[in-house]
């Protein structure tokens, strides 16, 4: 748990890596990420921002998907990435900032990042999903529904604000609790799929 909300930078994310202290990686991909990024064609670019140790993005890679970005601020994750990945390119794995990252994309998948963003940033992160898009592009995955407030990360939410958040600049094809959650977060989350429409 960060004590200062600043803290969450690069220097913090990477020391999470050095020091194996990152609670919220399950150590396998996410099911409900696999059953909702399987739905599309396997030349599809996507991207999967705040990956960490990028299990969703192997098994995307290991399965066909050679159009798929890694991003995390921690150049640790990368190294450790590609060490169990070595035949992923390494310039398709961005280390740095989500917020300064510019490129388009056909999907992006949602998993822990929302929730280790500082909350204030969460309008700004819908913004720049929306940038990142291309027209029709859609993003999804999950959402922690578990109450908000100032410990974190990983910081909580509702099925209201996220509505409340996304509306605006994309159209919801899906909002509601996730079926396929692992089971320490079964009845914590929220399955969603947005699409960025004109």
């Amino acid at each position: 748990m960060a004590s200062e909300r600043e803290e969450l930078n690069a220097e913090y994310w990477d020391s999470r890596y050095v020091e194996k202290t990152f609670g919220w990686d399950i150590g396998y991909p996410s099911p409900a990420l696999i059953e909702f990024a399987s739905q599309f064609n396997v030349d599809t670019k996507i991207l999967i921002p705040g990956c960490g140790h990028a299990y969703e993005g192997q098994w995307l890679w290991e399965n066909g998907y050679t159009n798929i970005h890694l991003l995390d601020f921690s150049s640790t994750a990368k190294e450790r990435f590609l060490e169990r990945v070595p035949s992923f390119p390494e310039e398709q794995f961005f280390v740095g900032d989500f917020f300064e990252h510019n490129e388009t994309y056909e999907l992006v998948l949602e998993q822990t990042f929302y929730c280790a963003l500082q909350p204030e940033l969460r309008d700004l992160y819908v913004r720049k999903m929306r940038e990142l898009l291309a027209e029709g592009g859609a993003l999804g995955g999950l959402l922690f529904t578990f109450p908000l407030t100032e410990s974190g990360p990983p910081f909580g939410g509702s099925m209201e604000e996220y509505k409340r958040r996304f509306s605006p600049y994309f159209e919801i094809k899906t909002l509601s609790e996730a079926h396929n959650s692992i089971q320490p977060r079964s009845g914590k989350e929220a399955f969603f799929h947005v699409v960025k429409t004109a």
